[in-house]
């Protein structure tokens, strides 16, 4: 059986402090994955990988490791999408579930809004993080590796 671990796509991920916290709580190996070099704490759970900068360098290196012990923290859909279809459980830094069922969607999505940008429509991004994505990531994560335990 392969151990349970969170993956983190890193370099733009708002809720490190979190995913360490619950790993420290539920003793889960927590891998950082970054393009550059960030500051990890000093502990024995958490390791940090500097892929080199090259195009999805730290998507290619998350997406090999994804399999169905790994919960996968990410805001990138094309990399969720790869995760889910390895078995992977995946959560976005606000807590929402990427699942087979989701997914599709959240692509498509992603596309039609890649094409508006891509013609010059003026569209806004995602709503600014909140203090309510926070707490509702901590129990999607808290609760999928619970899940994961079984």
């Amino acid at each position: 059986m392969t151990t349970i671990r969170i993956l983190v796509d890193a370099d733009a991920c708002p809720v490190k402090d979190e995913i360490y916290r619950v790993a420290w709580r539920l003793a889960v190996p927590v891998t950082i994955v970054s393009n550059q070099h960030l500051r990890i704490p000093a502990h024995p759970l958490v390791t940090r990988v500097v892929v080199d900068d090259g195009f999805d360098a730290a998507d290619d290196w998350i997406a090999e490791r994804a399999d169905t012990a790994a919960v996968v923290v990410t805001a990138d859909i094309l990399l969720a999408d790869r995760c889910v279809k390895a078995g992977a459980t995946v959560l976005s830094p606000t807590g929402k579930a990427f699942t087979s069922s989701s997914i599709g969607n959240a692509v498509a999505v992603r596309a039609i809004m890649s094409d508006l940008r891509a013609g010059g429509e003026q569209i806004g991004g995602p709503k600014p993080f909140a203090k309510e994505d926070r707490s509702r990531f901590l129990s999607a994560l808290d609760a999928a590796l619970v899940r994961l335990r079984r």
